[in-house]
């Protein structure tokens, strides 16, 4: 049933939860300012060319039957699969299911230049622009979701900031742009006639603080623009501050692309006077010579103040940011440490700057990756645990002192990276915060089901809308399976992890953001069986209600009397999971594989009496007995008692419904190190290789579609990734990266390179999946399986047997947080139109990465 829900609310949510939120968050300033950032207006990277002021809409009320992972998408699948199709005034796109026509109407924008119409709530834009020559422009469009240009997809402007601008040759003719609005009813789009072939733009600069205290260099990271038709290789980065210059190669920027590159900063002396200063920045050609310069402002302090610092993350080799607000304890070593993850449109150096400093610890606020990011799941969990790590090398806390905290969205990660990583936090504290994200959407649409038919008519749900929203669904296998990949993401399915820490939950009397009964309902969930959890709702209090909304004092004295548990001191422990990919281990227990892949697995530990584990839904199980200090000769696992050694770890396999002690298993086979389902390919900075031997229209797309799921990367994810043509693809130069194939053995020769003796083959015509043949070239698939020559990094394949298939690829759902992909999908050319439906097979490998020990459904 929860499948259903969150398919039938995907609109409804973003029309009532989003405006909801963003009205609350932009009301109330400070840390919930909205994004923290002005929209770009200026134009520096060129002239203007083109200002589009007239146009076509098509209202599409969708309430919604979308899937999240495959959304139905008529419109663009016109434009993508005939790209010369043009529209008129007055044409009937389709009938709506309530017999009215859906027609084109023509628009015009307002005095700012800008389409602006609450009508264009739930539209696509159609522009035109007739262009006399061939000729290279920057379209700049901003608060779509996505762009087709010519029937090729391209990265939106989600959040209206202004920032895309995408290199583009226009045809000589009409070149059409199909828009589809975002979450703002209104729509900005122009085209620049760039300055230079190649050059800086500022529009997202990742900038660290510069810190007097410290003699490293620091990393930033800027966007450099590429309009030529050529690659740009062997250039160089040369950044001067206060008279230090640092040199940085950059990596290869593909034809008519832009590419965020990090580069490194010097560091200053500590005599420095603290406050404003400029950064040269000069981007140097394969001859040395300078064809971009940028000046940029740093904020040079001490580290005893607020402050941001920068790293390479090993998601994709980008440069994220972390903000600081330090321990007013100048002397004390090992510290506390607290790990504080921000709301929705937050900044996270808003985050960190609402926190008065502790005498006793240090606050560390992580970006999420964006603003908004990931909601704390997918990257936005990696984006987490990489400033964790990265804030303890530094802060050297002590280690039973680690704390977990946020508010909003972050009162939401909270629950979800305190419930997914229980043993590495002594205590959490979720303010304002919702456990489940996609139960938090689904009791948006409950609660307004409940308002008068009348009110609900005003907000264009009729009569018959409610019924067919109230219509029950009824999900495919095929459906349930994909749906099961989300497993992880399912938060009060790890409810018990709780019983690690102490939890302090905060939340507003009168908060109708994350409306207080959500916290409420946590009350009593905790209370059937938790035995160390306070609530408190602050009187009168709304979502955002001061600083105090989150740096509440009582969360802190909470905090102060907690500390995590050595093992030695536990005799029970519980721990659940639902993917040993996402999170295996709990102090000294380790789950590796699953009976059934992405189910809940949980193992209950006992030393009472005797050492004692019961399990469920595990395959293979490690226990580390150098953390105990125990002496213990034998175990129980679930009833069957076995002879061990405590000087050692051991793995324990069930074997035909008995457990069996074994050998270390192989990295060859599934993991924590590696186990699926496909959005895992999309890490270990990861490259993309596309491919370049077949047709020129497959060349085109594939290639597209590279910089397509890069530019989302890049904008969801403040990710640089790197795209390469599969020619230049050598395993030994790119060693233990994750890759990203786009096309299929005819075409991308660097297929046999990585997956010759893969179980599924796909070439034109033909997908070989097992046993099993699929003729034709409508068929397009998603999997992930291992590097063979790498133990831990994976290959993600994007492919399909022809252009039709090809096509039903352009979605990149796979990026965004809350989909839910297992290690394989097979669709065809059909899915643009019916969604999930068009899913012919979804399916996890076994964990020896074969099909035959795996799971699949077919359709």
């Amino acid at each position: 049933m929860l499948h259903f829900k969150f398919k039938k609310i995907t609109c409804l949510f973003i029309i009532v939860f989003i405006s909801t939120l963003q009205f609350a968050q932009q009301r109330t300033g400070n840390i919930v300012e909205y994004f923290g950032k002005e929209k770009v207006d200026e134009i520096s990277e060129g002239k203007l060319l083109h200002v589009f002021k007239n146009g076509l809409s098509l209202k599409i009320q969708d309430f919604s039957f979308n899937s999240s992972s495959f959304p139905k998408e008529p419109i663009f699948e016109q434009f993508l699969m005939n790209p010369s199709l043009k529209v008129s005034e007055n044409d009937v796109f389709d009938i709506d299911y309530l017999g009215n026509e859906l027609i084109w109407k023509a628009i015009s924008t307002d005095e700012t230049n800008t389409f602006n119409n609450e009508d264009l709530k739930s539209s696509y834009v159609y522009l035109t622009y007739k262009s006399n020559i061939e000729k290279t422009v920057l379209f700049e469009a901003s608060s779509h979701t996505m762009l087709v240009v010519n029937g090729l997809p391209h990265e939106g402007d989600h959040y209206d900031f202004g920032w895309n601008l995408i290199p583009l040759k226009l045809k000589k003719g009409t070149n059409v742009f199909v828009l589809k609005v975002g979450r703002f009813p209104r729509i900005r789009a122009r085209l620049i006639e760039p300055e230079k072939p190649v050059q800086f733009t500022t529009r997202d600069v990742t900038m660290p603080d510069i810190l007097v205290e410290e003699t490293k260099d620091y990393k930033g990271a800027i966007r450099i623009i590429n309009t030529t038709n050529n690659w740009i290789k062997n250039y160089t980065i040369t950044s001067e501050l206060l008279g230090v210059s640092k040199e940085s190669e950059v990596i290869a920027i593909p034809p008519l692309s832009v590419l965020k590159v990090p580069f490194s900063i010097a560091s200053v002396s500590k005599e420095t006077v603290l406050g404003t200063v400029d950064l040269n920045l000069q981007l140097k050609n394969n001859n040395n010579q300078v064809v971009s310069n940028q000046q940029i402002k740093l904020e040079i302090k001490t580290k005893h103040q607020h402050h941001k610092k920068t790293f390479i993350s090993e998601i994709d080799g980008s440069v994220q940011y972390y903000s600081v607000a330090p321990s007013t304890d100048k002397s004390s070593e090992a510290q506390a440490l607290f790990l504080s993850v921000h709301g929705a449109s937050v900044e996270a150096v808003n985050q960190a700057n609402a926190y008065e400093k502790k005498d006793w610890g240090n606050v560390v606020a992580p970006t999420n990756r964006r603003p908004f990011g990931f909601a704390w799941e997918d990257w936005g969990r990696l984006d987490a645990l990489e400033v964790l790590a990265d804030a303890k090398s530094i802060y050297q806390p002590d280690s039973t002192k680690i704390y977990l905290t946020g508010h909003s969205m972050g009162g939401h990660g909270t629950w979800y990276l305190g419930a997914t990583y229980p043993d590495k936090f002594a205590s959490i504290a979720p303010c304002a915060g919702y456990p489940d994200l996609l139960l938090y959407r689904d009791s948006f649409l409950k609660k307004t089901l409940e308002l008068p038919q009348e009110e609900l008519t005003k907000r264009g749900m009729t009569p018959e809308v409610v019924a067919r929203i109230n219509t029950p669904y009824v999900p495919t296998e095929v459906e349930k399976l994909m749906e099961r990949a989300g497993t992880p993401s399912r938060t009060l399915k790890l409810i018990r992890n709780y019983l690690h820490y102490g939890v302090y939950v905060l939340h507003g009397e009168k908060d109708d953001v994350v409306p207080t009964y959500i916290a409420r309902d946590m009350r009593e969930r905790l209370g059937a069986f938790h035995n160390d959890f306070t609530y408190y709702e602050y009187p009168d209090g709304t979502h955002w209600y001061g600083n105090h909304s989150l740096d509440w004092y009582k969360i802190f004295n909470f905090f102060k009397e907690r500390t995590l548990r050595n093992p030695n001191e536990i005799k029970n422990l519980e721990f659940y999971t639902g993917s040993p990919g996402v999170s295996a281990t709990s102090n000294f227990i380790t789950i590796h594989q699953q009976n059934k892949p992405f189910e809940i697995s949980s193992f209950k530990f006992s030393k009472e009496d005797s050492f004692k584990i019961d399990t469920d839904n595990i395959a293979l199980l490690e226990i580390d007995f150098t953390k105990l200090k125990d002496t213990i000769t034998t175990i129980l696992v679930d009833g069957k008692e076995m002879n061990v050694n405590s000087n050692s770890n051991i793995y324990l396999k069930e074997i035909n419904d008995e457990w069996t002690i074994v050998n270390k298993p192989s990295l060859q086979e599934k993991g924590p190190h590696r186990n699926g389902g496909f959005k895992d390919a999309f890490r270990h900075n990861v490259v993309f290789v596309y491919a370049t031997k077949g047709s020129a229209v497959e060349n085109e797309w594939y290639y597209n579609k590279a910089k397509f799921d890069a530019e989302t990367f890049w904008y969801k994810a403040n990710g640089t990734i790197e795209i390469i043509k599969d020619t230049d693809f050598n395993p030994k130069k790119y060693e233990d990266r994750n890759v990203i194939i786009y096309g299929n053995k005819t075409n991308n020769i660097a297929w046999n390179k990585l997956l010759k003796n893969c179980p599924i083959q796909v070439e034109n015509g033909l997908v070989n999946f097992g046993s099993k043949k699929l003729k034709g070239n409508q068929w397009g698939l998603y999997f992930t399986v291992p590097r063979t020559d790498s133990y831990f990094a994976s290959v993600g394949v994007v492919t399909a047997t022809g252009n039709k298939g090809m096509k039903a690829t352009y979605a990149n759902h796979y990026l965004v947080n809350g989909t839910t992909f297992p290690d394989v999908l097979l669709f065809d050319d059909t899915v643009l139109i019916n969604g999930d439906k068009a899913v012919k097979c979804a399916g996890f490998f076994g964990n020896d990465w074969s099909i035959d020990s795996g799971e699949f459904k077919w359709k």
